[in-house]
């Protein structure tokens, strides 16, 4: 885990007075800090307990021990985060929050080491505002950022959740940012997720400030709040991607509240629009079909998958919603969702996802675990609140799109000549040496580029694998426009296993514009 980058100059630091004013005059410089590549996955005690009773130290050791020995860490949950009144509603004569003594006898770094002991990370809760939003008025971080950062680290604390309570109207950006700036001081690298509830729009700001924000006000455990957090986030996939996530709230999956068929939809819902999947359930209570959906590893895959593209929506008609996701070895993820009160057909093509032309796809039921084949054909009938979530996949072969390939220095991921595969194509510097490079997987005899080249020159390339160059001088022929496209395939053995392939360009034109790389057995 990468440690955080201080703030390069003490002039751009923010600093609160009691008008609310920000002081300096140079904006806080965006923090990299290296957290989150995927979305987060974990436990959230609020929508279970909020502040009652069985909040406390017993409950929050019960769920790390729960997430090792019912396999919920193997499936990739990671924080076991604790929310609103852990603390005390007075800060102590040093002006530190003080934990509740009696929800967390032992306080909270003890608390922290059991749950690291156990592989896990520890969050916790504070807000942007003079208290937190319960109405005990637990004392919250404006005014003291850097001084509750400082003791968070000190504490262990790997996740911070900033809450928009009491925020006395000082402007959004300037709370949010200097706290960003007090972890970042803290010396410890501690994700940030922001809980600004979308009201000013934290989607088009927040990327550099904190890890994920919330798009929507809270959710509850009932369908039309489950589903209505979906409709306004899955607007925003622009916005997403890794170190950067929309954040449309904890799952209910458990509460009770809903089916067990829309619990299912809200986990395809959440998972395909790389949203966090923080268990809100009382797992020592959770049920077997619960269980069953919160460790669905083929639909956690989706949500944790490293190219980090949120979903987007292919159609929508009447409440029968058709959603497409890009994934990193090229294949797609297909959600057939029914937000209607009745059984419906919802149909849409391989084509539409953008996975490109092939004789025929494998579609794989990631409910159902069925797998059929179809010529492009992508059709459902979908029960009233259910979700039919598919993996496709071109049969004989793995495409890597050029969205999840890596380009040289001057390289880009464009999209301005129609017709590509996906959602972009890699347009390589113009320069000897520029590259695009692939990770792919064997085993594999027959390597296939799609490219352009609208130019009247070939544009040849070295390939290496591994390190190791394998063709020289290999030509991108002329297409007669960037938007026409064609192959060039190579024999080349790949042995069973990971594997890095790179084109390199060997004149100053650079390479084509490359759209994907078929691996193909």
């Amino acid at each position: 885990m990468s440690s955080l980058r201080r703030i390069a100059s003490a002039a751009a630091a923010l600093a609160i007075t009691a008008s609310g004013l920000v002081l300096g005059s140079a904006p806080a410089q965006a923090l990299e800090n290296g957290l989150l590549r995927t979305p987060p996955m974990g436990f959230n005690n609020w929508n279970s307990t909020q502040c009652r009773a069985e909040f406390s130290e017993t409950m929050i050791k019960g769920i790390a021990d729960i997430f090792v020995s019912k396999g919920l860490k193997d499936a990739g949950y990671t924080y076991v985060n604790i929310d609103d009144c852990w603390a005390l509603p007075a800060r102590n004569s040093a002006g530190d929050l003080v934990p509740d003594p009696a929800r967390f006898p032992h306080g909270i770094k003890a608390l922290a080491d059991y749950v690291h002991a156990k592989g896990l990370k520890f969050g916790i809760y504070t807000s942007a505002g003079t208290k937190t939003c319960n109405t005990a008025g637990f004392p919250g971080a404006l005014g003291h950022e850097q001084q509750d950062a400082n003791l968070f680290a000190s504490w262990g604390v790997d996740y911070l959740k900033y809450d928009n309570c009491n925020n006395q109207g000082v402007d959004a950006q300037q709370r949010y940012k200097a706290m960003r700036d007090a972890l970042a001081k803290s010396g410890r690298p501690i994700a940030y997720s922001i809980c600004e509830w979308g009201q000013n729009k934290p989607w088009t700001w927040a990327a550099p400030v904190g890890n994920l924000w919330r798009t929507t006000g809270d959710i509850s455990d009932k369908w039309s709040s489950m589903i209505g957090k979906a409709q306004t986030n899955r607007g925003l996939a622009q916005y997403a991607g890794p170190g950067h996530w929309n954040d449309p709230d904890m799952l209910e999956v458990g509460n009770g509240g809903m089916t067990a068929v829309e619990y299912r939809t809200h986990f395809s819902l959440w998972a395909m629009m790389a949203a966090p999947l923080l268990i809100g359930s009382d797992l020592r209570k959770a049920s077997d079909d619960s269980f069953a959906i919160l460790e669905n590893t083929d639909v956690i895959a989706l949500d944790q998958d490293p190219l980090g593209k949120q979903a987007t929506v292919l159609s929508a008609n009447g409440g029968l919603v058709v959603y497409g996701k890009v994934l990193a070895n090229g294949d797609r993820a297909v959600a057939l969702s029914n937000e209607t009160a009745a059984t419906a057909t919802i149909s849409t093509t391989a084509s539409a996802t953008g996975i490109g032309s092939a004789a025929s796809y494998t579609l794989k039921d990631l409910w159902s675990k069925a797998v059929r084949s179809t010529t492009g054909t992508i059709s459902a009938s979908v029960p009233s609140h259910a979700t039919v979530l598919y993996r496709v996949s071109s049969r004989g072969g793995t495409r890597y799109e050029a969205e999840s390939a890596t380009l040289s220095a001057g390289g880009t991921v464009d999209a301005n000549h129609a017709g590509f595969s996906g959602t972009g194509f890699a347009n390589g510097a113009n320069a000897v040496g520029s590259y695009v490079e692939w990770q792919v997987n064997g085993p594999a005899s027959t390597l296939t580029f799609g490219y352009a080249n609208g130019t009247a020159a070939a544009r040849p390339v070295d390939i290496a694998v591994d390190g190791t160059v394998v063709a020289t001088g290999v030509p991108f022929p002329p297409t007669g426009a960037w938007t026409t496209w064609s192959t060039v395939t190579r024999p080349l053995s790949l042995a069973a296993g990971a594997h890095t392939v790179r084109l390199t360009a060997t004149t100053a034109d650079g390479p084509a514009n490359l759209d994907y790389l078929d691996v193909s057995p």
